[in-house]
């Protein structure tokens, strides 16, 4: 077995308007029966996924808050992998009525185009902090946290390879960890960028699109997709032109 885990994001990609279907979730188990990690990488609050996906369970870990957040689902253990949003920053967009505004362990999350409140308190603050968009969505976070760090902290925790994972997703946010997987996928409904830097588009949208990519897993583990894909290719050897003494004078 080469690709060891499946690292998949929510909205868009396993569920649709926040949902995720039974042949879906079927599909799901399938997997984990095929002895493979399942990795969540989303960016919704812990608390609003494990409202609206009861079998969160199914997976070995998650990584909420776009990056910010690991949890365990089996041991209901929550490690913050972000700080917590400045005090300054929040009381600023309250003041100025920014919303809808919600407010996770670090993240910070609104809708466009309120980024461009959240650019001027970030400037007349002084903030080190990054956007992230997400279909429409504004996400706030610490530099450097993105769905690619939080998936890094996971791999450490199952020591595993980045090769060794299929990343799934189909928006804006989802590049950074994709590029990190040894295999990166992009759903049929994804947006025309991640799937350009796809090395598979499925022909299913949304939770289909994920059933169709966990049979192919199970099927033959990605084999043909292994054989053709050169991003991740280390070479071991390089031909090296002869080397050429040349004399100067004084040494004849």
């Amino acid at each position: 077995m080469y690709f060891a885990a499946l690292a998949t994001d929510y909205d868009g990609t396993l569920a649709e308007d926040g949902r995720v279907s039974s042949s879906t979730i079927e599909a799901l188990r399938s997997l984990r029966q095929s002895g493979r990690k399942l990795i969540l990488v989303t960016g919704r609050e812990l608390p609003d996924l494990q409202r609206v996906f009861p079998e969160i369970e199914l997976f070995d870990l998650v990584v909420a808050e776009n990056g910010a957040l690991l949890y365990e689902p089996e041991t209901k253990t929550e490690i913050a992998l972000g700080a917590a949003p400045p005090t300054a920053f929040l009381d600023w967009l309250k003041q100025h009525r920014v919303s809808p505004l919600s407010i996770g362990r670090s993240i910070v999350a609104t809708w466009e185009p309120n980024e461009k409140f959240v650019l001027q308190a970030i400037h007349e603050l002084g903030l080190e902090l990054q956007i992230i968009f997400n279909k429409g969505a504004v996400m706030v976070l610490p530099s450097g946290v993105n769905k690619a760090s939080g998936l890094a902290a996971v791999l450490e925790r199952l020591q595993l390879s980045p090769l060794n994972v299929v990343g799934i997703g189909d928006a804006e946010n989802d590049h950074a960890f994709l590029r990190t997987c040894g295999c990166a996928v992009a759903v049929a409904n994804a947006l025309p960028m991640v799937k350009e830097d796809a090395d598979i588009v499925t022909s299913g949208a949304r939770g289909a699109g994920v059933a169709e990519l966990i049979r192919q897993l199970i099927a033959n583990d990605l084999a043909e997709t292994v054989a053709a894909t050169t991003r991740h290719r280390v070479p071991l050897a390089k031909a090296t032109p002869p080397l050429i003494s040349i004399l100067t004078p004084a040494a004849c």
